[in-house]
């Protein structure tokens, strides 16, 4: 019997090319399939059974974080709540920013500007601003927040990668790693982990990619998969009935929501994303990944570990404290009522009707001889007079442990501090947040080093255009770039600077700046023009503020025509009439070959002639040195045999 084969239709991810969004026919056989399924199968019970405990820790602490289903007759406490709300809102107020730094190669300057201002463009277009909050809860609250990103939107009016969040407590990974992509070596990276998702049929209809769809059925193997787990632990700690089982009224082609696993692995030692449906029995989608040998998957975490994945979480440090304090302030309100409405002890031969004891207002009760000692409150244990000092202990405990003081949530010190106890506390404060920052850092980088990757992959040459609104000195100006205008020869750094620490760096960086200046100008062989512009930058003016108000001049024109030269190993004429010192500086940002090194020993051998034979240099006399008078010309060497 022939073997089975099954024809499928997906987008050739693999190599990135989709001619006109052409769909591209290949076959995977039986064979192949069943292979590739059992090995995912070996993979997730692997990955299952390891991340089960940690994850049904996590969904029961988003329960404590916000639980609505509490008896109404007792009171939680928001530690938890307050304390990451707190330490969030001061790490999501300092964005981060990506400055791109060319490598110096031909047209860099030009590719670095429209690198920035594309990135800026896009921060809007992809919604980063959304994305940053709830990549950012999720790894205060997990330990390690993830994003994936390996999508790229062609439509027209945004033509940018498409970032999207992924739930940290479904996503279930290889035991053995330690973070997604591992160390610069790759040392501890994920080998195999993945997450479920839900679709409707004719979602993955319209989806590129996606094959067997008509081979997808209802029903689950078991009651709650990872998915509806955490949505029923949303629903149930916000009060609102639990839907999961009530999907399954729906027809398969009336929007009923398919149970999927997309699962990141490696076969035959290529990185795949492989979809499966029917409880991991049937291949739905497998997509070849290219990302420079990493997984298209960005983790975030707060207070690392070595060798460790899940780091330090927000509710590591408070949850118990929350517990304990909600504990002692229920006993105290029992206690406090208690007080209010106590129990009596009465002498029963002396009150002999029980009725008098059902009190009103101007109630009279008789009573045989004296009236005291006819009635008395039942001694009983009160709350400690040491319940506050605790649950005050228990508070300060979790500020100390993420420095989220009382200061930081906006309330006024219980204890009257000086202004210089103050200001050293903040400071402290400050530097644990900013190593929180620097660490967001790492992530962050990551994000656009993955976003220049992705218009590498998708961006393509004499087709796509990019229309980006650019704050010009003047007025917004709109720019269409093509791919020669982002993409460098040699991939570019981007540079992570956190908004906080940059704008106070800068501030110094002025005020000893401007100190120095005055002591700079005094010197008559100081480059006015070049502090000037730095004092420009230094300031805040933009590149294009610092261009119009200090225009460049003709020989800085000029050094940069004759950078094209050169790159191109050609040796453009030197004449004597030229500001030599301007055109060393340009010459440096061009490729350094032997061209360019000897045109720049020519202008230097011109600087020391004209100090030691100045009559031989009348202004503007129009004398140029050719190649070969006053310079070295290099020669190539010759070709091996």
């Amino acid at each position: 019997m022939a073997e089975t084969k099954i024809k499928i239709k997906y987008t050739d991810i693999e190599r990135d090319v989709v001619e006109n969004d052409e769909i591209v026919t290949n076959v995977i056989d039986a064979k192949t399939q069943e292979a590739i399924i059992r090995q995912v199968e070996s993979e997730y019970q692997v990955s299952f059974s390891f991340n089960q405990a940690k994850r049904k820790k996590n969904l029961t602490r988003l329960k404590l974080y916000n639980n609505q289903m509490r008896d109404d007759k007792t009171v939680g406490d928001p530690l938890m709540f307050t304390v990451h709300n707190t330490v969030l809102a001061d790490l999501y107020d300092d964005r981060l920013m990506s400055i791109w730094e060319g490598r110096g190669g031909r047209g860099d300057d030009d590719v670095e500007d429209n690198l920035n201002a594309v990135s800026e463009f896009d921060y809007d277009v992809m919604q980063k601003a959304e994305l940053d909050y709830f990549w950012d809860w999720d790894t205060l609250f997990f330990g390690r927040g993830l994003a994936l990103m390996m999508g790229f939107d062609r439509s027209e009016g945004k033509m940018c990668p498409i970032p999207e969040n992924l739930d940290a407590s479904t996503f279930i990974r290889d035991p053995r790693a330690t973070s997604v992509n591992g160390n610069a070596n790759g040392k501890g990276a994920m080998r195999f982990g993945g997450w479920e998702v839900g679709a409707t049929y004719y979602e993955l209809k319209e989806l590129p990619g996606y094959f067997n769809i008509n081979a997808l059925k209802k029903g689950k193997e078991t009651p709650n998969d990872l998915l509806d787990e955490l949505r029923d632990a949303h629903k149930e700690a916000q009060g609102l009935e639990v839907f999961s089982q009530k999907e399954e009224a729906l027809g398969k082609h009336q929007n009923y929501e398919f149970r999927l696993l997309n699962w990141f692995t490696t076969i035959k030692g290529e990185k795949y994303l492989v979809t499966l449906g029917n409880t991991r029995s049937v291949i739905v989608r497998m997509m070849k990944l290219n990302y420079n040998g990493k997984w298209p998957l960005l983790d975030r975490t707060l207070y690392p570990m070595a060798a460790n994945w899940d780091g330090v979480s927000i509710p590591d440090l408070t949850e118990d404290k929350q517990r304990a304090r909600a504990t002692l302030l229920n006993i105290s309100m029992e206690s406090a009522k208690g007080e209010v409405t106590p129990n009596y002890l009465f002498d029963q031969t002396r009150i002999k009707n029980k009725n008098d004891l059902n009190f009103r207002i101007n109630k009279f009760i008789p009573v045989d001889g004296r009236v005291d000692n006819a009635m008395m409150p039942v001694q009983k244990s009160t709350a400690h007079q040491y319940a506050s000092l605790i649950m005050e202990v228990l508070d300060v405990s979790a500020q100390r442990a993420t420095a989220a003081t009382e200061i930081r949530q906006g309330i006024q010190s219980k204890t009257d501090r000086t202004l210089g106890e103050q200001q050293l506390a903040t400071a402290g404060g400050d530097k644990r947040f900013g190593m929180s920052a620097k660490i967001f850092g790492w992530s962050e980088r990551a994000f656009w080093q993955l976003w220049y990757v992705l218009y590498k992959k998708h961006f393509k040459e004499g087709i796509d255009t990019k229309v980006v609104r650019i704050q010009g000195a003047l007025a917004p100006i709109w720019r269409e770039l093509e791919r020669e205008n982002i993409i460098s020869t040699v991939d570019p750094d981007v540079r992570i600077e956190s908004k906080v620490i940059s704008e106070a760096k800068r501030e110094r960086e002025k005020q000893s700046f401007n100190a120095y200046l005055g002591i700079a100008l005094q010197d008559p062989e100081a480059n006015r023009r070049f502090l000037q512009k730095e004092g420009a930058r230094i300031n805040g003016m933009t590149k294009e503020q610092v261009n119009l108000a200090w225009p460049k001049t003709v020989d800085e024109l000029q050094a940069e025509d004759e950078n094209v030269l050169l790159n191109a190993k050609k040796l453009p004429p030197i004449s004597v009439t030229d500001d030599h010192l301007t055109h060393i500086d340009i010459h440096s940002k061009a490729n350094q070959n032997a061209w360019s090194l000897a045109h720049i020993q020519g202008h230097k051998m011109l600087m020391i002639v004209k100090r030691d034979r100045p009559d031989l240099f009348p202004p503007k006399t129009g004398l140029e040195i050719k190649p070969g008078a006053g310079q070295a010309i290099p020669t190539p060497a010759p070709a091996s045999a």
